[in-house]
């Protein structure tokens, strides 16, 4: 590709000066695949020369994983090292900044048993719940990207050789995150202004219900009285402001608890953990998923549903316009970082507290009593579609449509 260390000097650059926003003598984080070490090494580079203290890597490797789940006995996925998660925890309560690099291979475990990965995953979730707090209430700045695998590429373009494949997959991701721009940094200021005003237009509002209408869906989701609309950016604990997600297209808040009813069908594949679902409908009751179908990935669904009480319950509701630059390319990546930036999304699982005024500052408690839902998982899946009309209802029962066959109306 033409180029192509320069685009990949430039979206290491954009990962850390708008991902993360790397400070003076701070400690970047970064999860990284094996498979990723020319980026990995590049984002290194970029962290110190905007100042990093240090960079540490923790290098993971989805064949090994495998080789685990395939040989080792079940009571290894009810254990992990204490000591892994007290030094997540030190690392974040000391200020470190966290960067994940997201390239699964969609299909890698899809014969692995649905309980082995649960029990893995509630596992890990459980003994890391304090660190994912520094994330989830955004104390500290984090961020996910990614780059392409050759069995993640020949996933999404399998009508071509890896080596093409690979290629075809860098061109979509530069294109996305808006480095094939003269000026990156510039372009996505820009783009993270017009997320401001979808966001500030939503929060003037304090609409008191979304009602979402398509062929397929027919929902009622409840606002918390203080929710609050987020998008694009935020400040940390330490007032430095980082951008979660590269790409982002979205605007999000939190639903009321036990505020969701009807029944909802996604629009592209949900991977979880390796194992694929797709082709299913969730019912709610009263917040609860009280019923559910899937074509692929059924026993997969049933365990992540099953993982905790606040698992059969939403902790997320976003808007995301169908006239997008991911959704316009009609590409289905199996990835959850572009799919669902390219489709309105909920999210199975625990709610982001900064989805409620102070939130940031509140115990879980004081979170459970504003309507936010706790959880051990927060897994996002699509439902956006052309034919999605969503309206919202403000406290004196005026209703307005927000968005209009698939796209914004305001």
């Amino acid at each position: 590709m033409e180029n192509f260390q320069d685009f990949l000097q430039k979206y290491a650059e954009l990962a850390i000066k708008i991902g993360v926003n790397i400070q003076k003598d701070q400690t970047l984080v970064i999860n990284a695949p094996i498979e990723s070490k020319e980026y990995t090494r590049a984002l290194s580079k970029e962290a110190y020369k905007a100042g990093a203290k240090d960079v540490i890597i923790f290098w993971n490797d989805e064949q090994s994983s495998l080789i685990r789940y395939q040989n080792a006995p079940d009571k290894a996925f009810e254990e992990f090292p204490q000591w892994m998660a007290d030094g997540r925890e030190e690392l974040a309560k000391n200020g470190a900044a966290f960067l994940s690099i997201s390239a699964s291979n969609p299909d890698l475990f899809k014969d692995v048993d649905p309980k082995k990965i649960a029990t893995n995953n509630k596992t890990r979730s459980l003994a890391l719940k304090n660190f994912r707090n520094y994330l989830m209430a955004s104390k500290i700045a984090w961020g996910v990207v990614s780059v392409p695998t050759e069995d993640w590429a020949k996933k999404v373009f399998s009508d071509l050789e890896a080596e093409e494949a690979v290629e075809k997959l860098w061109e979509k991701i530069f294109k996305i995150v808006r480095i094939d721009k003269e000026d990156p940094v510039k372009a996505w200021e820009e783009h993270l202004s017009n997320l401001e005003s979808k966001v500030n237009y939503l929060n003037e509002k304090k609409f008191k219900k979304l009602y979402f209408k398509s062929e397929v869906t027919d929902l009622e989701v409840e606002l918390p009285k203080d929710h609050v609309w987020a998008g694009g950016g935020e400040e940390n604990a330490s007032g430095t402001y980082f951008v979660a997600n590269l790409p982002t297209e979205e605007v999000f808040t939190m639903p009321l608890r036990n505020g969701v009813n009807g029944v909802v069908k996604n629009t592209k594949p949900f991977n979880y953990s390796g194992s694929l679902v797709d082709n299913f409908t969730l019912t709610f009751k009263d917040g609860k998923v009280v019923d559910f179908t899937a074509e692929q990935g059924y026993e997969t669904l049933k365990k992540l549903i099953e993982t905790d009480e606040g698992a059969s319950f939403l902790g997320e509701v976003a808007l995301v316009p169908d006239d997008s630059p991911i959704s316009n390319m009609d590409t289905i990546f199996y990835n959850t970082l572009f799919d669902e930036n390219a489709s309105c999304h909920l999210a199975l699982g625990m709610a982001y507290p900064t989805c409620i005024e102070n939130g940031g500052d509140m115990t879980s408690d004081e979170l459970k009593s504003k309507g936010a839902n706790d959880s051990l998982i927060h897994e996002d899946f699509m439902i956006g579609s052309p034919d999605m009309n969503i309206f919202g209802e403000t406290k004196d029962g005026e209703k307005i449509q927000i968005f209009k066959d698939g796209n914004w109306a305001i």
